[in-house]
């Protein structure tokens, strides 16, 4: 007779006991008891409840001892193996270190999770705490009454005995086979590349494991089976243990000097989680009083709890597989982003140049797709000649150094986080801190603003004389059949500029994160290094020519790859939206400009004062939107990556709104410094 939680009285402890004993026989399965048991304690909303008290079972087997013996006998009967070794070394610590393969077997067993033999602790955890959440309520519920229900069932401690199968047997099995599991993965060729400080030295993880060999063996000549807090061999764990750990940091620290992949990140963050553990498991032999015996056998089964419900977390494994990579993945934007804070008035219209520069090649990228779009061509090859057209183009204008405004504010979001995570680590006075932030702020807004002006002046009067000259050479307006959807697309109310811009904002976040991602996987696999020294090049093209290859590679590679895939991204977007009956486009301020001015063109200047406003007011919208988009995104990515807290936010936002009042023009010009 299984009772259905939804929609029925819930029952009381008693009922419950009294129902489940004198139809004992009818129930096929021996483990509702516990199920419906803890049904009556588990709270809708564990999160808002100060104290959950299971009082009232406590209540009920000291006023009926009958019931109490035969819940004891019930229980014994239900888990006949102490099998739970499996728990300790696997729940909620990585299996793999391929990082998809991680998730998609994470996502798998949280829809139909692993169920291991029936009389086993883990079958039982699995059925009864089967809520993500039953691990919060559980530590609700106060030590002093699981003590007192402990002894009302007469449970034995951990350290009765130590033999196959028993609690103590399974805790010794586990702290062994995470040993021995730390000890392989920390000898790949992978992991010592990045700690080259121990490369003719013993691993660490070796001598902890011969280390918990010893205390297995002093557990099991000590006839109380647990070591004091004092024993110099814990100690002696406890410092090896420490030594491991110091070994894992010191080879994420490292990771900014030789660049770290996804792989390598998911190796080393496997082990620290093993020596979590292990360090967790520790303290459940360290017995110094009497009480501790007591105390130590509930935690265990709290601890059983909690890794049983958490085992499948892909929300934490995704943010803690990617915190790393993505740190170092903004550490190369955030050097890059440097160069768009300017100081004062030289580079200030150095940038302006370089904006410059950048809209006189978008405005014959304009031209080349409105070529483009007028051939009649598949969606494929039109997806195919914008890319080529865009990432051409984008290459370009990295190469000659020039610069497209949209794609500063994925680097300086990176830089801005860096200021403020250097800020919070030298514990300097809020104030100071964040008034430095809102100048740094003001000089990034300023850069950003001259560089849109550069970008969007130019573009405009480019675009405008190229179509004009193409149709002086051949007496054919090329944008009169395309002047009005040119024209239309910027309206932000009869068109989804804004989607679209979103979307390009979207592609300008993802272009900063490959940027870094291909530096740091150079840095990582030394690509550089690899050219300047390979014996072929060398003799082709001599010492000092592989030389600068391997410097420009260095330089320009990465931004050669994030420029070309940015632009395989705005130029495909239109051809996947016909592919799959979606509205989808991109907008971007630059081309927007350019296309308005070819959209004039074609129409012969004969448009409406209105919509010549609504185009206006659509291209800064446009450019707001983009830069909003990345921004935004870039800025939680570094947040995320430097464990910024996201209430800093409200700091920096009054900090930065003060400085305006103050010095309003600082946000668009380099003025000189006034005292904050």
């Amino acid at each position: 007779m299984k009772i259905r939680h939804k929609f029925r009285r819930k029952l009381s402890v008693g009922e419950i006991i009294e129902n489940h004993f004198s139809n004992l026989d009818a129930i096929d399965d021996k483990l509702i008891l516990l199920v419906d048991l803890v049904h009556v304690f588990r709270p809708k909303n564990p999160d808002e409840i100060e104290t959950v008290s299971i009082a009232e079972l406590l209540v009920f087997l000291e006023e009926n001892p009958h019931y109490k013996i035969i819940l004891k006998q019930y229980l014994r009967s239900i888990i006949k193996r102490n099998k739970f070794s499996r728990l300790l070394t696997d729940a909620a610590i990585l299996n793999d270190n391929h990082f998809f393969s991680e998730v998609r077997n994470r996502i798998f067993d949280k829809i139909l999770p692993f169920q291991p033999e029936k009389d086993t602790l883990q079958f039982v955890l699995n059925q009864v705490f089967y809520l993500s959440t039953d691990p919060i309520w559980i530590n609700k519920i106060p030590f002093e009454e699981l003590q007192k229900l402990v002894k009302l069932l007469e449970v034995e401690d951990i350290y009765s005995q130590i033999k196959k199968e028993t609690a103590l047997s399974e805790i010794v099995i586990a702290m062994q086979l995470l040993s021995q599991r730390m000890s392989g993965r920390a000898l790949e060729n992978e992991v010592i590349k990045m700690v080259p400080e121990y490369a003719s030295l013993e691993t660490p993880f070796l001598t902890l494991e011969k280390k918990i060999n010893k205390l297995y063996i002093a557990l099991r000549n000590n006839p109380n089976h647990f070591v004091g807090s004092n024993d110099v061999i814990i100690k002696r764990v406890l410092k090896q243990h420490a030594a491991c750990h110091e070994f894992i940091n010191k080879a994420f620290f490292n990771s900014s000097k030789y660049g770290i992949s996804l792989s390598v990140n998911q190796s080393l963050l496997r082990i620290r989680q093993q020596l979590v553990r292990l360090k967790e498991i520790l303290q459940l032999v360290i017995v110094d009083r009497e009480e501790d015996r007591e105390k130590n056998s509930i935690l265990i089964l709290l601890k059983l709890i909690k890794y049983n419900c958490i085992k499948y977390n892909v929300r934490q494994l995704l943010l803690e597989s990617t915190q790393i990579v993505s740190y170092e993945i903004t550490q190369h934007t955030a050097k890059t982003g440097q160069k768009y804070a300017t100081d004062g008035y030289k580079e200030y219209f150095k940038m302006l140049y370089a904006a410059m520069g950048g809209g006189i090649i978008v405005g014959f990228l304009c031209f080349f797709k409105l070529i483009f779009l007028k051939m009649q061509v598949s969606d494929f090859m039109h997806a195919f000649l914008y890319s080529l057209n865009y990432a051409s183009g984008f290459i370009i204008i990295f190469l000659l150094g020039y610069t497209l405004a949209t794609k500063q504010p994925a680097m300086t979001a990176a830089t801005i986080a860096q200021t403020l995570d250097e800020g919070i680590k030298s514990k300097s006075e809020e104030t100071n801190k964040h008034n430095s932030f809102a100048k740094l702020f003001a000089r990034i807004f300023r850069t950003q603003f001259i560089a849109f002006v550069g970008n969007v002046v130019f573009v405009f009067p480019v675009a405008l004389c190229i179509i004009w000259f193409f149709h002086f050479l051949t007496g054919h307006n090329l944008a009169s059949t395309k002047a009005a959807k040119l024209i239309n697309d910027l309206s932000p109310i009869t068109s989804l500029a804004l989607l679209h811009a979103a979307i390009a904002g979207v592609f300008l976040f993802l272009s900063g994160i490959i940027s870094g991602s291909i530096s740091n996987r150079n840095k990582h696999f030394q690509v550089p290094y690899r050219i300047q020294e390979n014996p072929l090049l060398k003799l082709t093209f001599g010492i000092q020519r592989t030389k600068k290859m391997a410097n420009w590679v260095d330089r320009n590679w990465a931004g050669i790859i994030s420029n070309m895939w940015f632009g395989i991204f705005l130029g495909s977007t239109g051809s996947i939206g016909v592919f799959l009956g979606l509205n989808l486009d991109i907008r971007h301020i630059t081309f927007a400009s350019g296309n308005f001015a070819l959209g004039l063109y074609g129409s012969n200047f004969a448009i409406s004062l209105k919509t010549f406003i609504w185009s206006i007011l659509g291209i800064i919208s446009i450019g707001f939107v983009n830069f909003i988009v990345s921004f935004s995104l870039s800025m939680l990515l570094a947040f995320r990556s430097r464990n910024i807290p996201f209430s800093e936010f409200r700091l920096l936002n009054k900090s930065i709104w003060n400085y305006f009042k103050k010095a309003p023009l600082h946000f668009f010009f380099p003025l000189k410094e006034k005292v904050f």
